[in-house]
């Protein structure tokens, strides 16, 4: 069964070789470096990555809009129009999310579950690096979202995940409209409406190693009215299905 991993990039030239490398050593997978257009060369060491592993590297450069929604959308587009991969998955670029965990991921997908979440706070709180201020929001986050929008999975706003290609399909990815962290929000409330059965399995996350956050005001702010905005447009919460 083909897996593919996207990966979006914003400056994260410092990682982008690690990273790929790394996940390529895990199995039989097959990467998609999504650049938005970065100023820091990182599209080019993305093509360098492809040309030393062609077929299992790939690389689409985004010229329009930028934004870390619009780049997955655009992602997983070409997945499911380029592709024949039955599992599509989806991580950071800054070496927070651990290419480790993606054969249990993916074996979970291959399980049943139809979208697999690499959760944070399964096993209580696996994060290392954060300052206080920020694990409290994040805690604080996953907690608002799971109140308003009856998502019952602990790991709400992560973004280590991992699609069956059906789930996708029915998502229709390209009518997502929010970007930033509330993407991971109503990716996977749409999901959940769907009917989708989804499981969480527990990582390790790490704070970004190099480089700065793409956190923002305007981000928060967007996060703060997605779910509200989410369940007034869907005239509901989420019937969630969970794997054991």
């Amino acid at each position: 069964m083909t897996t593919l991993v996207i990966i979006p990039t914003y400056n994260e030239r410092d990682n982008i070789a690690v990273l790929v490398e790394s996940i390529l050593g895990q199995g039989a997978f097959e990467v998609l470096v999504v650049d938005d257009n970065s100023p820091d060369g990182t599209g080019a060491a993305a093509d360098a990555l492809a040309t030393g592993h062609p077929g299992r590297v790939h690389v689409l450069h985004r010229t329009g809009t930028r934004g870390f929604g619009r780049s997955y959308v655009e992602g997983f587009r070409w997945a499911l129009e380029k592709t024949r991969a039955e599992i599509i998955c989806q991580m950071d670029a800054d070496l927070s999310h651990d290419p480790k965990y993606l054969p249990d991921l993916v074996a979970a997908a291959e399980a049943g579950a139809d979208v697999v979440l690499g959760s944070r706070y399964l096993n209580g709180i696996s994060v290392v690096n954060w300052p206080l201020r920020r694990l409290v929001l994040s805690t604080f986050a996953n907690w608002y979202v799971r109140t308003i929008t009856g998502l019952a999975v602990r790991d709400c706003t992560g973004g280590y995940r991992c699609w069956k290609r059906a789930t996708l399909e029915g998502l229709h990815p390209e009518r997502i409209a929010s970007d930033g962290y509330s993407f991971q929000v109503e990716s996977l409330f749409k999901a959940a409406r769907l009917g989708a059965v989804v499981r969480e399995v527990p990582i390790v996350f790490v704070e970004r190693r190099q480089g700065t956050s793409k956190m923002s005001k305007t981000i928060m702010f967007e996060s703060m009215f997605m779910p509200w905005r989410l369940i007034l447009r869907h005239g509901g919460r989420a019937p969630h299905r969970t794997a054991s």
